[in-house]
């Protein structure tokens, strides 16, 4: 039975110097050029995720499957003692203490101690006497111990993700106790078991939960993956978050550097003129994304390639944008422009001609954009009739804030520049009053109305990926030349651990 422990031991290793083959991802001279997105971890949200250690170990010990033990020692007098351990299983477990440390340039170290736990099962054991006398038994057993705990974890890269090697893991037992049918008296049986079974007992223990502690650790590495990159993707649209450059371990951060290529059908991205520095950011606050000018431009050129930039406004929403002041100059042009027909029987449509520009600034987000206006109207009884045709380029610096679980788009600043003119209304495009009204109208109401219908649609996008389900402690979102930072406090969701984990058990 040792000898088989032993070889399982030993495949495991092989199959471990094997993942560790695999694991080795080529990055060239210059990873960070093509850096796109950055992950940093600070040492406090460690201290915060440690609290979930528990539960990680609480699901390796109950999954764990542990073999069935056999042996078999000579006695004097009694002849050869023969015996089985069968169904082990966890009955009871708790833990009183964890710490977590960051080793820079080598591992997480977590020390678990004072791991009580309480462990069930059937013993068999039989013994041919001296004198041919031959007596077999089968009695329930509890095992009672007290460990230790020490893991070790590596960040590596494998498959161009972030993966996590538990495989340093250590058990120290300071107390193994057999008890038999429930009695806690020391007698002959339970020591004698307890002599046989010991040390093999603890070399079971050992292999079967550090085995399942790194199959674990690497199952959710995988999920925080998962979790990343259903994140930064909608239909049709992703961002590729392999990893640029291997997962950093410094003793106040884990920091990890993604190429945050955007893919979209035969739309092909190329990124290698990144700003990134680790010096851009600091350790105060518990999570930083960094986040490239060039991930925000290429999402915008996706999102006009899908169609997505397209609004279309009727009913009360028309009416409060050509009616946001009460002056005859606008009755005027209304009247002019819809001919009396109602706002129930007219349709504004919005869209965008060419993918909008996006430039990082310090005082926000530039955004600059060719948008084409249509107006039509549908007269009973008549063939619709465009009434208003626009195209104008519009360059707006907007701030962007988190809070209440809500995206907010504040414009500071707005500049519009008619391209092209057309109105029933004023066919040789000089009537000042309605280009006055026009240019106000958008200026005013327009862009909120647009940036409004934005906020509100990314919101309910990242929402629908969980955000929500988060505490986000003062958040902040900070532009500067080229990129983008954010940073935040947070509150792990405790129930989106245990869904996970039940679903793995």
């Amino acid at each position: 039975m040792l000898w088989a422990s032993r070889m399982r031991l030993g495949t495991f290793g092989i199959l471990l110097m094997f993942v560790h083959a695999s694991a080795a991802c080529e990055f060239g001279p210059f990873p960070y050029s093509v850096t796109g997105i950055v992950c940093r971890m600070t040492k406090p949200a460690t201290l915060l995720l440690n609290q979930e250690t528990a539960q990680v170990i609480q699901a390796a010990f109950r999954n764990a499957k542990f073999p069935n033990i056999t042996g078999e020692r000579s006695m004097r007098l009694l002849g050869k003692v023969a015996y089985g351990l069968t169904n082990i299983q966890v009955n009871d477990l708790s833990i009183e203490q964890s710490e977590v440390e960051l080793k820079e340039n080598d591992a997480i170290h977590i020390a678990i101690k004072n791991v009580t736990a309480f462990f069930k099962g059937t013993l068999t054991y039989g013994y041919a006497g001296a004198w041919f006398l031959q007596l077999f038994h089968s009695v329930d057993f509890e095992i009672e111990s007290s460990i230790d705990l020490r893991i070790n974890i590596k960040l590596m890269c494998q498959k161009d993700q972030v993966a996590a090697d538990a495989s340093d893991c250590y058990l120290t037992f300071h107390k193994l106790t057999l008890h038999l049918q429930g009695d806690k008296e020391p007698g002959w049986l339970k020591q004698l078991f307890t002599d046989f079974i010991s040390f093999t007992l603890k070399l079971v223990l050992k292999s079967e939960v550090c085995n399942e502690i790194n199959f674990l650790a690497q199952v959710l590495a995988n999920f925080v993956h998962d979790l990343a990159a259903n994140f930064v993707r909608d239909e049709d649209i992703s961002v590729d978050i392999s990893l640029a450059s291997v997962p950093l371990i410094k003793a106040n951060y884990l920091e990890s550097h993604h190429k945050g290529l955007v893919l979209y059908k035969n739309y092909s991205d190329v990124f290698s003129d990144s700003v990134f520095s680790p010096s851009l950011l600091t350790e105060s606050r518990m999570l930083y994304f960094w986040l490239s000018e060039h991930i925000l431009n290429s999402l915008s050129s996706a999102a006009f390639l899908d169609k997505r930039l397209v609004l279309t406004i009727r009913g009360e929403k028309l009416q409060a944008l050509f009616e946001m002041e009460d002056t005859e100059a606008q009755r005027k042009a209304v009247q002019m422009i819809f001919q009396g027909t109602s706002y129930n029987d007219s349709v504004a449509k919005v869209w965008s001609l060419a993918h909008p520009q996006i430039s990082l600034q310090p005082e926000g987000t530039v955004v600059k954009s060719l948008v084409a206006v249509e107006v039509s109207i549908f007269p009973l009884g008549e063939e619709p009739l465009m009434v208003l045709y626009m195209e104008k380029e519009i360059t707006v610096t907007i701030q962007a804030a988190y809070a209440d679980k809500k995206l907010t788009l504040h414009p500071l600043d707005s500049r519009t520049e008619f391209k092209v003119f057309k109105c029933i209304a004023d066919p040789s495009g000089n009537d000042p009053p309605i280009r006055n009204f026009l240019q106000t109208m958008i200026s005013v109401v327009g862009i909120p109305e647009v940036i409004s219908k934005i906020e509100s649609a990314l919101t309910s996008l990242m929402n629908s990926k969980g955000l929500h389900l988060f505490e986000i402690r003062n958040p902040e979102i900070i532009t500067r030349k080229g990129y983008l930072i954010v940073q935040l406090d947070f509150s792990f969701p405790n129930h989106l651990l245990l869904d996970f984990l039940e679903k793995r058990l």
